[in-house]
Formats: structure tokens, sequence, C-alpha cells
């Protein structure tokens, strides 16, 4: 591991109020002990668990539209609001990595192909491969070396059989001792990765929650052991 702890640094705070400290979890926030080298973020939307995600990808100075420290474009809307009120522990501190930002991948792709660095992700142009495929181009030849990745719902690209060929990538990066993992997903599948750390930020604030007790993990498996009962009592008032 090397990101150890997030503070929030609430002598900074201008208004709670205000986006995004008006957001239950990130106002509740005072520090964020990490345990793990694979660490999940869970929560409903708005819940706060991708503007936390994006305010560590600034304080690592990698872009916010996605890519790591060496990746320059601008994308609308990928400004972190949270960053400059958060404060990192490392030990030791690294400055490789990247943040993968789902919703903003083709513009990342777009600047891989203008800076002509194909190579660096199996020498074919992103653009040229389905989502999903280069999605697992970039874990497969860019995630390398003593480094730390912020994925944020790497799943929207992943298919269910491709959700598994990337936690066999998560598994062999983790147990090089090389790598550190913070991941926002809504994936059952991803969260059921062995020893992993899952953070909840439902119920007003951020805590630690076992895998079968997340709502991914309760509902699915209530959906797929009760279907027709499910969709009934969902269909019911129409």
């Amino acid at each position: 591991m090397f990101l150890r702890r997030i503070k929030l640094l609430h002598d900074h705070v201008p208004s709670y109020k205000q986006y995004p400290f008006s957001i239950p979890s990130i106002n509740s926030l005072h520090e964020l002990e990490l345990r793990s080298n694979v660490t999940f973020f869970v929560g409903e939307n708005g819940s706060g668990k991708s503007t936390l995600l994006e305010a560590i990808a600034d304080k690592c100075d990698f872009n916010t539209a996605g890519g790591g420290r060496n990746n320059y474009y601008e994308v609308d809307a990928s400004e972190a609001a949270l960053g400059d009120y958060i404060r990192l522990s490392w030990l030791p501190k690294v400055t490789n990595g990247f943040f993968l930002r789902a919703e903003s991948f083709f513009n990342f792709a777009s600047h891989i192909d203008t800076v002509g660095a194909n190579d660096a992700y199996g020498g074919r142009s992103l653009h040229e491969q389905s989502h999903g495929e280069s999605f697992l181009s970039l874990f497969s030849n860019r995630f390398k070396g003593r480094a730390i990745y912020l994925l944020d719902e790497p799943e929207a690209a992943l298919s269910p059989q491709r959700q598994l060929s990337f936690l066999r990538i998560l598994r062999d990066l983790d147990v090089s001792g090389e790598c550190q993992f913070i991941i926002a997903t809504h994936s059952p599948i991803l969260l059921g990765y062995p020893d992993a750390t899952i953070l909840s930020f439902d119920n007003d604030s951020i805590g630690e929650i076992d895998y079968e007790m997340t709502d991914h993990y309760q509902i699915t498996r209530y959906f797929l052991e009760n279907r027709d009962s499910f969709l009934r009592e969902l269909f019911e008032d129409e």
C-alpha cells in the first residue's frame, strides 16, 4: 500500500451548504484509513464516491478527465471540486498511476490518437476496438509497475465475462505488491474480489461493509433467486 489516509480539511471548507460539502458522506468525513491494496467505494448515485475518487486523482496530479500525470487534454465538467480540501498521507508516496473515468474515456482515447501513443496500448487505436476491448487494452498494457490506480466504474464497458477477465488482471497486479487500487463500482462481480475493503457511502457516512451486506449483492441475489415474484412486486401498480 502507498496511500494510507485521506483527510478532509474542515477548517478550509467555505460552506457545508454548497456542493460537494453538502453531500452527507463528504460532510461527515474526517479521516479515512485505507487498509487494503484493493479498496472499493460503493453507494447510490450521488452518494459522493466518485466525487472523492476524483479529488484523490486531483491530489495525485492525474488528469481529472482521465489519464495520468502526462496526459494533457481537457473535458468539460472534469474539475475536481473537492481536490483542494483533502490531504493524502502516503508511505511511501508514488507518482505513477492512472485515473479511469468511464464517462470521458472516449476523449482519452482521442488524446492517445492525437499524441501517437497507441504502441503503449497494444499497438492499436483504442477507437478501433470495442468499448470493452479498449478498457482491457488499457488494463493489460498501461497498468504496470509501482503505481496507484483510481477507477471510476470500470464495469461500464465490460460484459460479465470481461469483468472476470479484469478480476484476473487485478489479481496479478495485486499479488505483485507493486500496485494499489481504489475502485468506485456498482458491480457485484467486481465487489466479490477476495480480501478487498468495501467502503459504503450510504447512510450519510463512509463506513466499511461486508460484501454480503451490500445492496449490490443482496438485490442481485434476490432477483436471481426470485425473479418472477420480484418483477410482480415491482410492476404491481401498473
